[in-house]
């Protein structure tokens, strides 16, 4: 007889109030993977692991006493009420004065707006801290130093980084840009304003040329885009990485890797998928790039050039 042992990743400790008794239960995929998509964006937001763990019990179970929240969560007694008075302290959690003293969630809807308005004071917190410590910085007396360029190269981690990384790059462009993007990263172009911004710099006389897989996906982005250069190559370009070369002079690459090619869950694949991204002005790394770009662009027998 077979015995089938569950993985500690898929079953919950839950208390049955009925039979006064904690139980084991098999999770529920459906509902975990909203509550994993909830404590990321939490966790984002500013809040530990912990700390949101302990929230979401208690928005989720009602009223309870730190031993309960302790126990469930297998946290030291300590450690809970640490957190508890955190996120008070935060108008996440009350307390309830009753012996013994209980604690409640503040509404979820209304705690993601306490915590997206913290972030909004903390951003114009720093936007002040960083007017005042360039003004600190240029009073200070700077020694004569020769400016001499230097071929270097810059690795970021995260899409944030890549997207902040082009923007800059966007900023300072002169004359040309190109860009060659994979079908699955044309929409997260699209959604962060980065082909707008793109179709707006056409207006300065800056060229703009952009390089995506043929299908109907990429088809939509370019066209809500109104960029007025667009290439698709039938050629299988959909695993090169995707780039961007400006001024042909410098070059931002965006690299995906995965750890555990063996692992056959693609759910997990996702979830082990890392982002990091190449900027160089090494010139013969730009050169080859450029070669590339201008052979895909330039082979119109095995392209379609739509022009708008």
């Amino acid at each position: 007889m077979e015995v089938v042992v569950e993985k500690p990743e898929d079953v919950v400790k839950c208390y049955d109030e009925e039979a006064g008794l904690w139980k084991f239960v098999r999770k529920d995929k459906g509902p975990l993977r909203s509550l994993e998509l909830i404590e990321s964006s939490l966790q984002d937001l500013g809040l530990s692991k912990n700390e949101v763990k302990v929230y979401l019990h208690l928005a989720r179970s009602g009223e309870r006493k730190a031993s309960e929240l302790s126990e469930a969560l297998y946290l030291h007694r300590t450690e809970t009420y640490r957190i508890l008075r955190d996120l008070e302290k935060q108008g996440l959690v009350s307390s309830v004065f009753e012996k013994p003293l209980k604690f409640i969630a503040t509404p979820f809807e209304k705690a993601v707006k306490l915590l997206i308005e913290a972030k909004k004071m903390q951003l114009q917190s720093l936007e002040q801290k960083k007017m005042d410590l360039i003004d600190v910085w240029l009073s200070l007396p700077h020694p004569h130093i020769e400016t001499q360029r230097k071929e270097i190269f810059q690795i970021l981690e995260g899409e944030e980084q890549f997207n902040l990384k082009a923007n800059e790059i966007l900023n300072s462009v002169e004359e040309e840009l190109f860009l060659f993007a994979a079908e699955s990263d044309l929409a997260s172009l699209y959604h962060s304003g980065f082909l707008d911004s793109l179709a707006k710099i056409q207006k300065k006389n800056v060229q703009v040329r952009l390089l995506t897989s043929q299908s109907q996906k990429s088809q939509f982005f370019v066209d809500e885009s109104k960029l007025l250069e667009a290439c698709f190559p039938r050629a299988d370009v959909e695993n090169l990485p995707s780039f961007l070369i400006a001024d042909n002079e410098q070059v931002l690459l965006k690299i995906k890797t995965n750890n555990d090619q063996n692992m056959d869950d693609a759910r997990n694949r996702r979830n082990k998928t890392k982002l990091a991204s190449l900027w160089t002005n090494y010139e013969a790394f730009v050169g080859a790039l450029t070669v590339l770009f201008s052979e895909l662009w330039d082979n119109r027998f095995a392209s379609s050039q739509v022009d708008f």
